[in-house]
Formats: structure tokens, C-alpha cells, sequence
């Protein structure tokens, strides 16, 4: 678990150190009514975030907890935003549902291949979160 926690922080941390003054920095003060989505972005920012609260003592239980944490914000922004920005939903469910079913099937002790599948899932997760992040920048 040591090898993932670290690099499951490692992949989103780095990002989500750029990603909030990119996108609530810049925008808050562009519009003065924000659409209903905007609560939500922040909030699946915030899930993303937890991911580097874990570290080399997390269980897999953490993880697993943190992922289902992605996933409700995720939902969250899929419902509130899919009818904006479909293509960019689309892709955030389904790399969130591609984590969700790998972080599911860990053992107390994962495989080298669990981890790699695992920190790719993440990183796909992560791409897809910048993209809406970045597509949404202007309207949040």
C-alpha cells in the first residue's frame, strides 16, 4: 500500500496544487452569477485533493473511502454539468468508473501491477478533471 498511497499522491498531487488558482482565482472574478455547477467543480476538486492526505501508513480501506469520496463529487458534476459540457462529463464518469472498479478489487496487499493499474486509473482521472476544470474556468 506504501507504493500506492505515495504514488496515488504523487499523481494528483502535483496537479492539484496548479489546478485551484487556475480555475477559482481567476474566475470569481470574471462572473457574478455562477451556473449551478460551479459548487459542485469545487467540490470534486476538493475529493481530489484528499488523495494526498493518504500516506505510506493509509489502508487500502482509505483509499478505497477517498475513491468513493471522487466518485459522489464526480456524480455530482456529471449531473449538474453534462448538459453544458457532455464530452468532458462523459469523460470524467467513465475515468472515474475505471478507478472506482480497480481500487474495488485491491487486496489488503496490492500487487506491483494493482499499484500500476491503480496510478494509471488516477492519472486518467486526473486528466479528465483538469480538462472540465480548464473547459469550465470561465463560467466558475
Amino acid at each position: 500500500m506504501l507504493a500506492c498511497a505515495v504514488a496515488m499522491g504523487t499523481v494528483i498531487g502535483c496537479s492539484s496544487a496548479s489546478s485551484p488558482g487556475t480555475s477559482t482565482t481567476s474566475t470569481s472574478a470574471a462572473t457574478g452569477s455562477k451556473p449551478g455547477y460551479c459548487a459542485d467543480r469545487a467540490n470534486l476538486q476538493n475529493a481530489m485533493k484528499g488523495l494526498t492526505s493518504l500516506n505510506a501508513s493509509s489502508s487500502v480501506s482509505a483509499l478505497k473511502s477517498q475513491v468513493n469520496a471522487i466518485q459522489s463529487a464526480a456524480t455530482a458534476v456529471v449531473n449538474s454539468a453534462k448538459s453544458d459540457f457532455p464530452n468532458e462529463t462523459s469523460a470524467i464518469k467513465s475515468s472515474v468508473d475505471t478507478l472506482k472498479g480497480s481500487v474495488q478489487n485491491l487486496s489488503a496487499n496490492p500487487s506491483a501491477g494493482q499499484i500500476a493499474t491503480i496510478t494509471k486509473d488516477a492519472a486518467a482521472v486526473l486528466a479528465s478533471v483538469e480538462t472540465f476544470m480548464v473547459a469550465t474556468s470561465g463560467k466558475c
